[in-house]
């Protein structure tokens, strides 16, 4: 049996006879009501969809069909309509758009006054932008031809640049470029802020109109060179000798004649990892990746004995008259009396990492130290006899580094203080007064400190830096000012450095095996007497000594 589908027609009144069935009194108020009869003729009521919709209240005013009573003209006049109790406010317009009159033209020395609405505009957006677009033009037509290039001028904007950009880019390096774009990888990671831009004069002003060069005065090629920082490969003594460790070698350069000697080896298996020479500059002490202290003859080049003990390398060593203090990577120091054969007198216990800076003061009375664990420490330098199980306590612990402190270095001219650097994570400068244990200045750097070294002859220190400076900088004391600063001193991280006898050249190593001197200050003028020369005729100064070996 087939079922005929339903029109909508018929939807719609089933729909309407189940849910609303009409009443005789709505029926025959439906019947009073008179509808507006449709423009045509032909259109069927039946189809709700062809049905024209009924007019609105406006229309049906204006018709007569329903009247509107006055309560509700004035509700729709206030904008408030009632009904069934429920009040909703309608957002009704009571200003119209009125076009913008045409204004008069006026002279140009008479301006003209906008008087449109700042709030309800009536302008035309499109012109706003227009006319917004001619003012930021830089180049109008009825511009001078020099009007963009006075403007230009004026807001310091460069018309043929980018207006957006962070620096200029760097040089381009003179060295590897293999090299040069791993340095470029990683110096982000190692930035730090402060750092002044490279150096390319040929001399760099420093206080007080003095200059230093920018360039070495001499260049040694060291193969061999381990780059690691926790290692102390150069030393120079008071008698104008550079000792230097290569790999497992040890050699021994002359300022003087340009001579050089190979003093030993280490052990097979294994390396040199700190050389230092005695205050006389008579004997070179050497550490040993095996833990084991050598001790040798610098003018003799033999080998007078061999100090075992440690567990691990040596990496650190410091004289003071007949003591040798050694610094090992289990965090032990040990004093060693190199004329008694039970040479171990001391032993120093607190640091928990490895013992990398060492350094003894002039007078003996105390012995700075720097570790792997971020301390350093300032001992009693009293000696005395070791005995099973005695241990010794630091006078001074100071814990402000966050990072490996190797440098350590004692000012000359003022035996108190104590300037110690820390590593990649700190990168800072701390000056320390021994005495009360206060800190006293504090001087952050661009990048890793590696070493310290204070001028006997002003009131300067200088510091070598690695990644990704790789800088050699000299500071005024105590106002912690920048005086100089050598940008890529060295194509890798500067590691080592060490003063000459005369306190004028500074050498520095890297691990770009290559030893570099540089003179940063010069040797006070004093009035010259017969007993200021040798039987030679030779000074003291360093800067005779390159220049002749030149």
């Amino acid at each position: 049996m087939s079922y005929l589908p339903k029109t909508p027609s018929t939807r719609h009144r089933s729909r309407s006879e189940a849910k609303t069935p009409l009443t005789p009194s709505l029926a025959v108020g439906l019947n009073s009501l008179s509808l507006a009869t449709p423009s045509k003729a032909d259109v069927s009521f039946a189809n709700p969809f062809a049905a024209s919709r009924p007019s609105s209240p406006a229309k049906r005013s204006a018709s007569g069909s329903i009247q509107v009573s006055e309560s509700l003209q004035r509700q729709a006049s206030t904008g408030v309509i009632r009904k069934g109790g429920v009040e909703s406010r309608l957002d009704v317009v009571t200003r119209d758009y009125v076009p913008p009159k045409s204004e008069k033209k006026r002279s140009k020395s008479q301006p003209s006054r906008d008087t449109r609405d700042r709030f309800i505009t009536t302008r035309d957006p499109a012109d706003d932008v227009a006319a917004t677009l001619d003012l930021m033009s830089l180049n109008p037509q009825s511009a001078s031809p020099g009007h963009t290039a006075r403007l230009a001028a004026a807001t310091g904007v460069p018309l043929n640049r980018r207006v957006l950009s962070y620096h200029e880019p760097p040089p381009p390096s003179a060295s590897d470029p293999l090299l040069a774009q791993a340095r470029e990888y990683a110096r982000p990671l190692y930035a730090r802020p402060g750092a002044l831009p490279t150096s390319t004069s040929t001399a760099t002003t420093g206080a007080k109109g003095r200059k230093i060069s920018t360039q070495p005065e001499r260049v040694l090629d060291a193969p061999g060179m381990v780059d690691d920082f926790y290692l102390n490969l150069v030393s120079w003594s008071c008698l104008n000798i550079v000792g230097v460790a290569l790999a497992e070698n040890t050699y021994l350069w002359r300022a003087d004649s340009g001579e050089v000697v190979q003093l030993g080896e280490a052990p097979e298996g294994s390396y040199i990892s700190s050389v230092e020479f005695s205050n006389d500059g008579l004997f070179l002490g050497v550490g040993v990746g095996t833990g084991a202290v050598e001790l040798w003859d610098a003018e003799s080049q033999t080998k007078l004995r061999t100090m075992s003990g440690h567990s691990s390398q040596v990496a650190c060593l410091s004289w003071y008259q007949h003591i040798l203090t050694s610094g090992c990577a289990d965090g032990s120091i040990w004093h060693h009396d190199v004329r008694v054969a039970r040479h171990k007198v001391g032993e120093l216990i607190g640091h928990q990492g490895e013992v990398c800076g060492l350094k003894w003061r002039s007078d003996g009375e105390l012995l700075a130290s720097g570790g792997n664990d971020n301390v350093v420490n300032v001992w009693d330098g009293r000696i005395g006899d070791v005995a099973p199980g005695t241990r010794s306590a630091a006078r001074w612990t100071k814990r402000n580094h966050t990072a490996a402190v190797k440098a350590v270095a004692w000012c000359p001219w003022q035996p108190s203080l104590l300037a110690s650097g820390g590593g990649t994570s700190d990168a800072t400068v701390h000056i320390w007064n021994t005495t009360t244990g206060a800190r006293l200045h504090s001087l952050p750097t661009p990048s890793q400190v590696t070493s310290i070294q204070w001028s006997p002859h002003k009131k300067e220190f200088m510091t070598t830096h690695g990644y990704p400076t790789n800088a050699i900088m000299v500071h005024a004391y105590p106002s912690m000012e920048r005086v100089a600063e050598i940008r890529d001193a060295h194509d890798s991280r500067v590691l080592w450095s060490a003063i000459g006898p005369a306190g004028d050249v500074v050498v520095t190593g890297a691990g770009d095996e290559n030893l570099k001197f540089w003179r940063i200050w010069e040797v006070p003028k004093v009035r010259k007497s017969k007993e200021s020369k040798d039987s030679s005729g030779r000074t003291g100064s360093t800067k005779s000594d390159i220049l002749r070996i030149r």
